[in-house]
């Protein structure tokens, strides 16, 4: 078996072919000017955007096997794509969709839930606070004995944009998982810090349901899922801190003040070293949780832990420098460093904050409390 000290964590020829494919329409497609106008309501461009990766590009089918439709790939072609979309803030459901739901599809073998993702035609979110880990989830939504569900879940991320929701249930001896369809629940938007990825409230009023996945293995379908979104979730930020040094680094080479470019004063380039590296260390952190999980290694719970305890602390400090060293501009609402700062703030609260992740690593790895 391939340990962790032989493992191949450079991206592959398929790996930056997909990036440039995806860096392509994203470029083209989801320029920062849209992305603010998103926030003001203005602009429906996750709407556009999604059928074009979802289907020009088959992002939804990505993580299938192509036994089912699907693209065949592994988490380290997701972590890829989830690089790109978050250099651009690009507001779609592809983590929520595409990797956790369709990840819970694909182990209940619905064939025809699977299919209907894969061609895009239906989009589905797992019905848990988006704050909820691994280990942390839970649910207030009960089945009664007439078959319907009831009860509330808080925060959901993609359920606006979702046409299926998975809706796990607790029963005496674990979890069930059902499949409710979005038009029987009542959503109610929250008014969140990254408007990028909002969220939603859902009632469940006596909303038919249909079981999914029963309690001997729902529970285990969960956790596994929002593990998966954990190890992506880092890529995720990883392309948010280097949209963000990128950017800082390209501004300070042209900003002059006191008759010399910004960049040249020694202090900056220090800040800017200090944050290269992190970000570097941010990389190897989240290709190694993907690479783990694509592999099913044994080592893909501390990976994953690790991975979320660094990079979302990575991607805050590499937003916060941005903001801060493009000056005055960096303050207004015209340029788009508040987008990365308000994803990276939101990222850093996502499936479990990075102390549950210690927390959960030092019980790994067993060091003491």
């Amino acid at each position: 078996m391939e340990g962790p000290a032989t493992m191949n964590l450079l991206y592959t020829d398929v790996e930056d072919s997909l990036r440039d494919s995806v860096r392509s329409l994203l470029a083209d497609r989801c320029p920062a000017e849209r992305v603010i106008a998103a926030y003001d309501g203005n602009d429906n461009l996750g709407r556009e955007l999604w059928p074009r990766l979802a289907n020009d590009l088959g992002l939804a089918g990505l993580l299938v096997p192509e036994d089912m439709g699907g693209q065949g790939a592994s988490a380290r072609e997701a972590a890829v794509v989830l690089e790109e979309l978050g250099r651009f803030a690009a507001p779609v459901p592809f983590l929520s969709s595409a990797v956790i739901a369709t990840s819970i599809a694909m182990r209940a073998q619905h064939v025809e839930l699977v299919r209907q993702l894969v061609q895009g035609t239906t989009t589905a979110a797992l019905a848990v606070p988006f704050s909820a880990g691994p280990a942390t989830f839970g649910s207030d939504v009960l089945r009664t004995e007439e078959d319907v569900l009831r009860g509330s879940v808080s925060s959901v991320a993609g359920a606006l944009d979702a046409d299926v929701l998975l809706v796990p249930v607790p029963t005496e001896v674990g979890f069930e998982v059902h499949l409710v369809d979005a038009s029987a629940v009542t959503m109610t938007p929250v008014v969140s810090l990254d408007m990028s990825r909002q969220l939603a409230d859902i009632d469940f009023m006596d909303a038919p349901c249909e079981v999914l996945i029963d309690a001997t293995d729902g529970a285990a379908a969960v956790r596994d899922a929002l593990e998966l979104g954990a190890a992506l979730l880092a890529s995720e930020q990883v392309g948010v801190a280097e949209w963000c040094l990128e950017s800082t680094v390209a501004y300070l080479k042209e900003r002059r003040q006191f008759g010399r470019i910004v960049g040249g004063f020694q202090a900056i380039k220090h800040r800017l070293a200090d944050l290269w590296v992190e970000v570097e260390s941010a990389r190897a952190a989240a290709r190694y949780a993907a690479a783990t999980a694509a592999e099913g290694d044994p080592d893909r719970q501390v990976a994953v832990a690790l991975a979320q305890a660094y990079c979302s602390g990575a991607a805050v400090h590499a937003a916060e420098e941005c903001v801060q060293l493009h000056g005055g501009i960096g303050m207004t609402w015209e340029h788009p460093a508040h987008l990365y700062l308000k994803r990276a703030k939101a990222d850093q609260i996502a499936f479990g904050a990075a102390e549950g992740h210690r927390a959960t690593l030092a019980g790994l790895v067993d060091l003491p409390a």
